[in-house]
C-alpha cells in the first residue's frame, strides 16, 4: 500500500484550461477553504490565465505543466497530490495513462467520463492494482452518472432502513432537462461510435453488464422492458421514450450493485427513460424524440453527414455560454419497488446546465469528499462508481450547494 498522506497538494485539477476544467476550478475556488489545490494542463500559460480569473482565493494556487501523453510527467503529478481531478477527454484517447499513474502512486482519482469502453478498460487493467494500493478510481462523477447512481442508492438505503426488502425494479424518469452542448462531449460520442466498428468492442458495448466485475453471476435480463422506443409504462403510469444516456448510466448502476455484493437487489431490473406525460401528446412526443435520436446517431456514423455536423456543432474546448449554463436545469425521479411491494421515489434536481454547471459542481464536490470526508466514505478501493467510491456523503455535500436529493416512500 502506498502512503498518500505526505503530499504537496490535496487536489490537482488536470485540464484546468479546458471548458469544464475551468468550471471545476471556479467551483473549488468558492468551496475549497483550507484544501491545497494546484491547477494543471498542457500549457502553463493558459492555466495561469484561468487562475487569474478565479479571484483572490486561488491567486497562490501552483501551476503544473503536464501532458496526457507524458507518462513520466503524469507519474510526477500523481505523486504530488492526494486526489487528481481530470477533465481531459476523450478519455478513451487520453485517460488510461493517468488512471495507471494514480493507481501506482496511491492517489485517488475523479473524472466525468461517460465512455463505456474506457471504463471497461480501466476496470480490467487497474482495478486490482488500485484496490491493493487502497486507491479510489472514481469514474463518472458528473451528470454521467451521479443522479442515476445516487438516486438508486437513496431508494435502496430507504428500503433497507424500513426493512422493506431489496429492490425488484427501479426506473429513472427524466422529468425535465435543459442545457447546451460542448465540443468535448461530441468528440467523446464520436469516439465511442468509432470504437463500435470493432465487432469485439461492439459486443462489450451491447452487454447490459459490460461493467460488472462478476459477469457470469449476473441475472438474465430477458424480462427487462425495452427502452428503445415509445411505450406506455404501466409501472410508472406515463408515456416514456429513450434517454440518450441510459445505455451508459444503467451499466454504472449495475456495477455499483455488483461491487456492493448486489446490495440493491440480486435480480434488480434497472432502466432509464424520458417521461413524456400521460396525455395524448405523450406518444407523439416520444415517437418524435426516438426518431430524432436515431437520425442524429446515423448522421454521426456516416462520414459525409458527420463532416457537416462537425462544422455546425461546437469544437473541442467550446461549450455553452454563461447565460445558457445558468439558465439550465434538470430533474430526475427514480421510482423503485421492493420484493415486498413497497415503493419509493427519489428526486434528484439542480439548477444550472446539467452537463457543465451542474457537472462541475458534482465533480468538484466528489474531489472534496475524497479529501475532507475520507473517514465517512464507504470501505472500498479499486475502479469504482460514485455510489461505491463516495456514496451518500456526496449526496450530503450536493445538498449544501443547492441540489435536491431526497427520497420518500410512495403510496
Amino acid at each position: 500500500m502506498v502512503d498518500a498522506r505526505a503530499r504537496d497538494f490535496d487536489i490537482v485539477v488536470f485540464g484546468a484550461s479546458g471548458f469544464v476544467g475551468r468550471l471545476v476550478a471556479e467551483h473549488l475556488a468558492t468551496r475549497a477553504g483550507y484544501v491545497r489545490i494546484a491547477l494543471a494542463g498542457r500549457s502553463a500559460d493558459r492555466v495561469a490565465a484561468v487562475r487569474a480569473r478565479l479571484g483572490p482565493s486561488a491567486a497562490d494556487w501552483p501551476i503544473i505543466a503536464a501532458d496526457s501523453g507524458d507518462t513520466e510527467g503524469l507519474a510526477a503529478m500523481a505523486a504530488s497530490t492526494r486526489v487528481v481531478v481530470t477533465t481531459v477527454g476523450p478519455y478513451a484517447r487520453h485517460g488510461l495513462p493517468l488512471v495507471a499513474a494514480c493507481a501506482r502512486a496511491g492517489t485517488d482519482y475523479v473524472d466525468l467520463a461517460g465512455e463505456l469502453l474506457f471504463l471497461r478498460d480501466s476496470a480490467n487493467r487497474y482495478h486490482d492494482l488500485a484496490r491493493d494500493n487502497a486507491v479510489r478510481i472514481v469514474h463518472s462523477c458528473g451528470f454521467d452518472s451521479v443522479p442515476s447512481d445516487l438516486g438508486v442508492q437513496l431508494c435502496a438505503a430507504a428500503a433497507a432502513r424500513d426493512d422493506a426488502g431489496e429492490l425488484a425494479w427501479a426506473t429513472l424518469l427524466v422529468r425535465s432537462v435543459s442545457g447546451g452542448f460542448s465540443g468535448g462531449t461530441i468528440a467523446s460520442l464520436i469516439g465511442q461510435l468509432d470504437e463500435r466498428g470493432d465487432p469485439a468492442r461492439r459486443r462489450i458495448a451491447d452487454d447490459p453488464y459490460a461493467l460488472s466485475p462478476q459477469r457470469a453471476d449476473e441475472p438474465d435480463l430477458g424480462g427487462q422492458p425495452a427502452t428503445t422506443g415509445p411505450r406506455w409504462d404501466p409501472d410508472v403510469r406515463t408515456w416514456t421514450g429513450p434517454f440518450v444516456m441510459a445505455g451508459f448510466n444503467t451499466r454504472v448502476v449495475r456495477r455499483s450493485n455488483t461491487l456492493q455484493n448486489w446490495a440493491y437487489g440480486r435480480r434488480l431490473r434497472y432502466r432509464e427513460v424520458v417521461d413524456f406525460g400521460r396525455g395524448w401528446t405523450g406518444p407523439l412526443a416520444a415517437t418524435a424524440t426516438t426518431a430524432g435520436l436515431a437520425a442524429g446517431n446515423a448522421a454521426l456514423r456516416f462520414g459525409p453527414t458527420r463532416a457537416v455536423v462537425n462544422r455546425v456543432l461546437p469544437g473541442p474546448g467550446e461549450g455553452p455560454d454563461e447565460r445558457t449554463r445558468r439558465g439550465g436545469h434538470f430533474r430526475m425521479d427514480v421510482h423503485a419497488c421492493t420484493v415486498t411491494g413497497a415503493r419509493y421515489r427519489a428526486t434528484i434536481a439542480a439548477q444550472g446546465d446539467p452537463g457543465y454547471s451542474a457537472t462541475s459542481v458534482m465533480v468538484g464536490e466528489s474531489a472534496l469528499a475524497l479529501v475532507a470526508d475520507r473517514g465517512r466514505l464507504p470501505d472500498a478501493a479499486g475502479v469504482l462508481t460514485p455510489a461505491t467510491g463516495i456514496g451518500l456523503v456526496l449526496a450530503e455535500r450536493l445538498r449544501t450547494v443547492g441540489f435536491r436529493l431526497d427520497v420518500e416512500r410512495a403510496a
